[in-house]
């Protein structure tokens, strides 16, 4: 059996997932778990890389002592749009910004001022929001020999070859989508240095071995390759979609819910801006055309502050209350401005409430039962208009990633899409990883369709289909948003 170590870094936590690859079938397990929290200093947020690269190291460190010699390789994922910048000895020079620091809302008016946002839009097919590259770079002081984001960035400590791999470097807003390479009219418009950047790396290419001192530090043969796998979490997650008909959309479900579908080309249209959709590369070079949602942060705030006040939220028994709760009682739009920052979630929802004349949520269930109605509206009204834009029908939808585990969601998703939902793998970020990984060594058959059976083969999606009638969500709908939304 190979063992491929998965690095898998999130908004709120990372981990290195040890997969066991036996034919057409990978098993994941659990080899590390460790933090990460954007650190607030002087009203800017920062990432702990520092503290992140030492989980890796830790992590691997399991992997070894659990798989020894029969770990091939390692693959890192992330979020997307933020970056590290070293110096000319390829030294950090400072800890990269947490994509919720304001200096790219501050700079995005600027930029768009320049560009005008559907020529930006038309030119890179990226959603202009604040937090993309593109904009954190116009705010951008420090001057730097070369620029890596960060799972680029870990694999360059990990193996010493410098790569810009092609799923996250889409999500930057610095591409051109006619030609799938960086953008010099657009990077000369704005002032930055292209020069910062190097050549995009496909999606499972394979850099080269561990850097002695890493194998050493690790305990991994020195043999282990480094592959720059689908580098974007969310496209590590949509390579493991068990697609079970050409009629699906997917939803990966965690701190963001990504709404979408995979196409050839993408859709860079006025109505696709106005409809905050965007268009980012897929592992096999194809096109995941989505919809960012708040997601899951909603509720997650809300349990920190809760326990930070004082309160005992145990989560189960919370969505269970939830599930008791009275149905769509009150609703908020999870893409509201104020709910993108960390603070106090429950009172902020209260606030909205208050103002749009609706019941005030009084107790934690009531406040969870809010978010996930809200959110699965949310769900449907992204499908709705999926369907609208790409003229096609869609009568699945696959919920991968942590949120598929919160049944209550799933369920709420189907209910109000009048969809059926199929459920998992929870993993599927690790999972698309390993895949990725697992196909550059040649463990697997190459192409999409043989991914995708490896991915049917290493987890039973749970299937919801929907339960009472539309009408009540539909009304909730256009109370919240109005008849025309």
């Amino acid at each position: 059996m190979t063992v491929l170590a998965a690095v898998d870094l999130g908004a709120s936590s990372g981990r290195v997932m040890a997969a066991h690859v036996s034919g057409n079938r990978i098993g994941l397990t659990e080899a590390a778990r460790f933090p990460n929290r954007a650190v607030p200093v002087r009203g800017r947020l920062y990432w702990d890389v520092l503290g992140l690269w030492s989980g890796v190291l830790d992590g691997l460190r399991a992997v070894a002592a659990s798989a020894g010699d029969d770990t091939a390789a390692v693959g890192v994922d992330s979020w997307a749009v933020d970056y590290g910048l070293l110096d000319a000895d390829g030294h950090l020079l400072a800890n990269p910004r947490c994509y919720r620091d304001p200096r790219g809302a501050e700079a995005r008016a600027e930029v768009l001022a320049r560009t005008g946002a559907e020529d930006l839009f038309a030119l890179t097919g990226v959603q202009p929001q604040p937090f993309n590259t593109v904009f954190q770079l116009a705010a951008e002081t420090t001057r730097a020999h070369r620029l890596l984001l960060i799972p680029d960035l870990l694999g360059y400590w990990l193996s010493g070859e410098a790569a810009w791999e092609a799923t996250n470097a889409s999500t930057t807003g610095l591409i051109d989508q006619a030609t799938g390479d960086w953008s010099r009219d657009l990077t000369d418009a704005l002032g930055l240095d292209l020069s910062v950047l190097g050549p995009i790396t496909p999606a499972g290419t394979v850099l080269g071995p561990l850097l002695p001192e890493i194998a050493e530090a690790t305990g991994l043969s020195a043999a282990t390759e480094y592959i720059a796998t689908a580098s974007h979490d969310t496209a590590a997650a949509v390579a493991a979609v068990p697609y079970e008909t050409d009629r699906a959309a997917y939803i990966s479900c965690g701190t963001w819910s990504l709404v979408g579908t995979e196409r050839d080309t993408p859709i860079a249209t006025p109505a696709a801006l106005d409809a905050g959709f965007t268009n980012e590369r897929g592992a096999d070079g194809t096109v995941r055309f989505l919809r960012n949602v708040a997601g899951l942060w909603l509720l997650s705030e809300s349990v920190d502050t809760w326990r930070r006040q004082g309160t005992d939220v145990d989560l189960p028994a919370l969505l269970d209350a939830a599930a008791a709760a009275e149905r769509l009682r009150s609703v908020v739009d999870p893409d509201d401005p104020r709910f993108a920052d960390p603070g106090d979630m429950p009172e902020r929802i209260r606030a909205y409430c208050a103002e749009t004349g609706q019941p005030v949520p009084a107790t934690p269930a009531e406040t969870a039962a809010c978010i996930l109605d809200s959110l699965a509206l949310a769900h449907r009204r992204a499908i709705e208009a999926l369907e609208a834009l790409t003229g096609e029908a869609v009568d699945t939808v696959h919920i991968v990633g942590g949120g598929s585990k919160n049944t209550l969601l799933c369920q709420l998703t189907a209910d109000a899409t009048g969809r059926t939902v199929l459920a998992g793998p929870d993993e599927a970020t690790a999972l698309g990883n390993a895949l990725v990984q697992a196909q550059a060594l040649g463990l697997i058959e190459p192409g999409p369709e043989a991914r995708r059976a490896a991915a049917r083969a290493s987890a039973q999606p749970r299937r919801h289909e929907p339960q009472g009638p539309q009408t009540p969500w539909t009304q909730a709908s256009q109370r919240l948003l109005g008849p025309n939304r």
